[in-house]
C-alpha cells in the first residue's frame, strides 16, 4: 500500500507540473525547406565560379512561447553562405523559412566540398548539412621559387598557381666543378598544397663541398602535370686556410718591400772618395794614364 501511494502521488505531480518555461525553446528543429514530408537531409547547390545560389531552411518552434535562433556558417563553405536575417524570431507553434545564399568565389576550386548552417536557440545547438558542387576546368600549376643555398641547407618556396590542390614532389640535385655531388630522386613532401597557397621550405644537405663552386637544381612535380624547376648557384671556399694564406701573402710583400727599399740608391749618385790635407776634404786626384816602358816620366 505505501508503494502505491507513493506511485499516485508522482502521477499528480507530474500531472500537475507547469508548461516549458518561455523561451526555451524545447523541441524546435531545423532543417532544409520544402523536401515533402520526409525532408531534405542536406541543402544541396551546385554552380561555377562567380554564382550566387539560392535556398531556403525552415526553423519550427512548437513551443508555448517564441523561440530567438541565430544562424552562421560553419565548414569550407561557411564563409560563402549569407543569411537574409542573421537572427529570427519564431512565434509559437510556428515555422519560420529563412531564404539563404550562397556566393562561389570566382577562385574556388572545382569540386566537391561541405559546410554547416549553425543555428543556435533556446540553449542549443543545431546544425544542417550543405553540400556544394563547384563546376568549371580544372588547372594544375605549381611554382618553386627563391631557391637559395647557404652553408648545409637549401631554402625554397613552393607556391600552387592553379585552381586545384596538389600534392608536390621534389627531386635535388647539385654539380660542381668536377662533376655530380647530390642526386636525390623525387620524393613526396608530405603536404596538400591549397589552390593559391605558398609555402616556405628547406632541404638540408649534411656534406656539402669545402672547395667548390656548386650549381643546385630543384625540380617539383604534382598530379596533373604540374612542374617546375629552378636553379641557384654558390661558391663553398674553406674561410680558415684563406684567412691564413692571405697572412702569408701579405708577409711576404712586407718582406720584399723591406728588402728594396735598404737596396734604393741614394740621391746625386755615388760619391767620390776624397782626400783629407788638413785644409778639409778635397776630391782625389783623377787617375793617370799608364806610361810605356821607356817613356819619359
Amino acid at each position: 500500500m505505501p508503494y502505491v501511494r507513493l506511485l499516485a502521488a508522482l502521477v499528480l505531480v507530474l500531472l500537475a507540473a507547469p508548461p516549458a518555461a518561455a523561451g526555451d525553446g524545447s523541441g524546435w528543429t531545423v532543417r532544409p525547406a520544402g523536401g515533402g514530408s520526409g525532408g531534405r537531409p542536406y541543402a544541396y547547390l551546385e554552380g561555377t565560379p562567380e554564382a550566387v545560389l539560392q535556398d531556403r531552411i525552415s526553423v519550427t518552434n512548437p513551443a508555448r512561447a517564441p523561440l530567438t535562433v541565430r544562424l552562421r556558417g560553419d565548414g569550407r563553405a561557411g564563409p560563402w553562405l549569407r543569411f537574409a536575417a542573421k537572427t529570427v524570431t519564431v512565434p509559437a507553434r510556428t515555422r519560420a523559412d529563412v531564404p539563404f545564399t550562397l556566393a562561389v568565389p570566382v577562385n574556388a576550386t572545382p569540386g566537391d566540398l561541405t559546410g554547416e548552417i549553425v543555428a543556435a536557440g533556446g540553449g542549443e545547438e543545431k546544425r544542417v548539412p550543405v553540400r556544394v558542387r563547384v563546376g568549371g576546368p580544372t588547372l594544375a600549376a605549381l611554382t618553386v621559387e627563391n631557391v637559395e643555398v647557404a652553408g648545409r641547407t637549401v631554402r625554397y618556396a613552393l607556391v600552387n598557381r592553379g585552381n586545384v590542390p596538389l600534392r608536390p614532389r621534389l627531386a635535388v640535385r647539385a654539380d660542381g666543378v668536377f662533376g655530380e655531388l647530390l642526386d636525390r630522386p623525387a620524393r613526396p613532401l608530405g603536404l596538400e598544397l591549397a589552390p593559391g597557397r605558398r609555402v616556405e621550405l628547406t632541404e638540408p644537405w649534411s656534406d656539402p663541398p669545402q672547395l667548390d663552386s656548386v650549381t643546385v637544381r630543384l625540380r617539383v612535380a604534382a598530379e596533373g602535370g604540374a612542374r617546375d624547376e629552378a636553379v641557384a648557384s654558390a661558391a663553398y671556399v674553406p674561410v680558415a686556410p684563406v684567412a691564413g694564406g692571405g697572412l702569408l701573402v701579405l708577409g711576404a710583400l712586407a718582406v720584399l718591400g723591406t728588402g728594396a727599399y735598404r737596396r734604393r740608391p741614394t740621391r746625386g749618385g755615388p760619391r767620390q772618395a776624397g782626400v783629407d790635407d788638413g785644409g778639409g776634404l778635397r776630391p782625389a786626384e783623377e787617375a793617370r794614364p799608364l806610361t810605356k816602358a821607356g817613356a819619359e816620366s
